[in-house]
């Protein structure tokens, strides 16, 4: 069921209330139950003025050229140095793991547990992917990643097993979800050292033949790690971990479609289209910008920002922070307009596609949007599309027999984006996070142009209704000079799956 709230009609209120009102009828609430709280119609835009300005703007040929430029040569390039096969001829033991989080949160938790192995000379067992309370995707390791390469390229370094023998079959994620075992370690604590695990692991291993880690997510320091581990996490993220064949071929169709529109013909089966796409497609032909749109109702709930929705929204957002979270995720202390100056409200669609707009894309830009299910719907994203009408995405660019293996998979469809987003000529991020994260690392791997958003500056320039697009496109340009791509040293406790230099990589 979708509620739609028309603007102050009582009877939309009072539905978008109603389980507020009462909750007692509404609990407990399963996560397909919150479909009373779906997207409505999304406000109007709240940046009219610079939309009106960045709709009637064009950007020079000269502008587009330098905007598409790859970048330069930065002295550094991927180096993941091998070190010679020290495999012990017998292991301690079977390690597993259960991972949390979402697809990109999984990833490097899979590179963590490869080195964890590592540490404690144990057999891994391909991990376990866990059900995401806000995804609901049962997808394994072995439905998003090709399993026979990711153990061959590690062989060298750690053994790895696809399932547990005969004798261990008994540790599954039931067995430990039933009562309190001794061969499971809870409480791993966040970015554990060498040692605690050594000191901690090791024991549960050698009595019992495996030790088993649940939850299994961000437990492995960055500091003080051995060159040759850091290394071997590098060549588990750049190296071991590709997606499955189908995967691939999917995003290879997406990618081409993107780069020639004329591919996309068998497929839409309309002139209008093609003769559309070669009036604007002029400047940036055969390049496309990958835009990751974190604006999802989870995102959206848990930032606790305004989004111009009104009373009823906020309402419903802070219902399903209790749902969802319950209690653990707080409404916050913060106005809204700290929590913006601050830099930690995700960009709406709307402020996404000004911020493009103001660097110098334009109507002729081809641009992927990967994303899940945006809240507000389609009418949130309008701003954005009336500013890049030649957007796409999955759905669009896609038959529904090409989607039919990946539709309602969150983690497969999150593995397509990634993989087109690695592919595209620019990447840039609509809010921080795991994606994020993931895919500046890897795009710092190769060099790749990367746009990552001045939250704090963006949320300033927001908050400033008399601002002109001229002063606005200024600042944004100017805010954004050395955030496309530039690379930044890892520092102390920061990540390497995002920071790769120089653990990952070698000068020269």
């Amino acid at each position: 069921m979708r509620v739609y709230h028309r603007g102050g009609t009582m009877a939309g209120c009072f539905l978008l209330l109603f389980p507020i009102l009462f909750p007692s009828l509404f609990t407990p609430l399963s996560h397909a139950s919150l479909s009373v709280f779906s997207e409505w119609n999304a406000p109007k835009p709240r940046h009219s003025r610079l939309l009106k300005s960045a709709l009637q703007c064009q950007t020079t040929s000269e502008k587009q050229s330098d905007l598409w430029m790859p970048l330069a040569y930065q002295g550094w390039k991927p180096c993941i140095e091998s070190a010679a096969s020290n495999l012990p001829e017998k292991s301690e033991g079977y390690i597993q793991m259960f991972l949390d989080g979402g697809l990109n949160q999984q990833r490097m938790a899979i590179c963590d547990a490869v080195v964890v192995a590592k540490i404690l000379n144990a057999t891994l067992v391909i991990p376990y992917l866990e059900v995401n309370p806000v995804w609901q995707d049962s997808s394994t390791f072995m439905d998003i990643f090709d399993v026979d390469h990711f153990i061959n390229a590690l062989k060298d370094d750690v053994a790895i097993v696809k399932e547990l023998p005969d004798g261990l079959s008994w540790s599954t994620r039931e067995y430990y979800a039933t009562a309190i075992r001794p061969s499971r370690i809870k409480r791993a604590p966040v970015h554990a050292s060498t040692n605690w695990y050594l000191d901690n692991v090791l024991p549960v291993m050698q009595s019992y033949g495996i030790a088993a880690i649940a939850p299994f997510s961000h437990r492995l320091t960055f500091d003080n790690l051995p060159k040759n581990l850091q290394h071997l996490r590098c060549k588990a993220n750049f190296q071991a971990l590709v997606f499955v064949p189908h995967i691939r071929h999917l995003g290879d169709a997406l990618v081409n479609r993107l780069r020639d529109p004329s591919t996309k013909s068998n497929m839409v089966g309309s002139s209008n289209y093609l003769r559309e796409v070669s009036e604007k497609y002029k400047q940036g032909a055969g390049k496309f910008v990958a835009l990751h749109l974190r604006f999802d109702k989870d995102m959206a709930a848990h930032s606790a920002c305004d989004f111009g929705g009104g009373k009823a929204e906020k309402l419903a957002l802070a219902k399903y922070r209790q749902v969802i979270w319950q209690g653990r995720v707080l409404n916050s202390q913060f106005t809204d307009e700290e929590l913006r100056n601050q830099g930690r409200c995700p960009l709406t669609p709307e402020e996404i596609g000004l911020l493009l707009a103001a660097l110098g894309f334009d109507n002729s830009t081809r641009l992927y949007l990967a994303s899940h299910k945006v809240y507000g719907g389609e009418a949130r994203i309008s701003t954005l599309r009336s500013l890049f009408p030649l957007m796409e995405d999955k759905k669009s660019l896609a038959s529904s027999d090409e989607r039919a293996l990946i539709k309602g998979k969150a983690s497969l469809l999150a593995a397509v984006d990634y993989y087109v987003s690695m592919h595209s000529d620019i990447f840039v991020s609509a809010s921080p996070g795991n994606m994020h994260n993931a895919m500046v690392g890897h795009r710092t791997y190769y060099n790749l142009k990367t746009i990552r958003p001045n939250m704090a500056l963006l949320g300033q320039l927001y908050l400033n209704k008399t601002l002109s697009w001229p002063d606005f496109r200024e600042a944004i340009v100017e805010g954004h000079k050395n955030r496309q791509g530039k690379i930044r040293l890892c520092k102390p406790k920061q990540s390497v799956y995002t920071y790769p230099a120089p653990d990952c990589m070698c000068q020269g």
